[in-house]
């Protein structure tokens, strides 16, 4: 059942009530950003998954279904938005190419005793590394992968907002990881 906050808004911008919907955005927009910026491994990009899903919720707030969840419904146009750039990307850097995630972007620094030019050296090549790794994931791994170890969400929630059945995320996520693995290896096996 939908938020009485969520659905006294909705029930307002459906009755022309513009400032209505600023509400929810400022509500939903931290959430979506964190979730976009995971999945799309960049600032820029994950701000217009934000204001896409926004405008793609508004256009079709008329279809929305008063008793689910606004924030689930945002959050799943969000996933939509975010793969569908991602899928864009794919196609337009190829499969060999990286799809334009900046090393620093993805993965924040490593936990360190200290700031010794080495760890900082070893904490910049991993988040590379990762980051390479992440960006040779289709966009439906790469987003389930994000789901379940970034955002923590259930195999049932990851296949409602891909939507996908609960053994396609399970092989989604499954595949990720075997990926993630062979590309991590050796960097894994080089450490002392």
């Amino acid at each position: 059942m939908m938020d009485d906050g969520d659905a006294a808004m909705v029930a307002r911008v459906r009755g022309g009530d513009t400032d209505a919907y600023r509400t929810l955005v400022e509500r939903y927009s931290a959430n979506l950003f964190h979730l976009a910026y995971r999945m799309m491994g960049n600032e820029q990009d994950a701000e217009d998954v934000v204001q896409e899903s926004f405008l793609r919720a508004f256009r079709q707030l008329k279809q929305f279904e008063s008793r689910a969840n606004f924030g689930t419904w945002i959050h799943r146009i969000a996933v939509n938005c975010s793969l569908d750039l991602l899928r864009k990307r794919q196609r337009q850097a190829g499969r060999t190419e990286s799809l334009s995630a900046q090393p620093d972007d993805e993965i924040h620094a490593l936990p360190s005793e200290g700031p010794s030019p080495e760890r900082l050296l070893v904490n910049a090549e991993t988040r590379e590394q990762v980051n390479l790794a992440l960006n040779q994931l289709t966009a439906l791994e790469r987003a389930a992968f994000v789901l379940r170890h970034f955002e923590e969400k259930s195999i049932a929630e990851i296949s409602a907002s891909l939507g996908v059945s609960g053994n396609a995320a399970k092989q989604s996520i499954f595949r990720a990881v075997a990926k993630l693995r062979v590309v991590l290896e050796p960097m894994v096996n080089s450490t002392p």
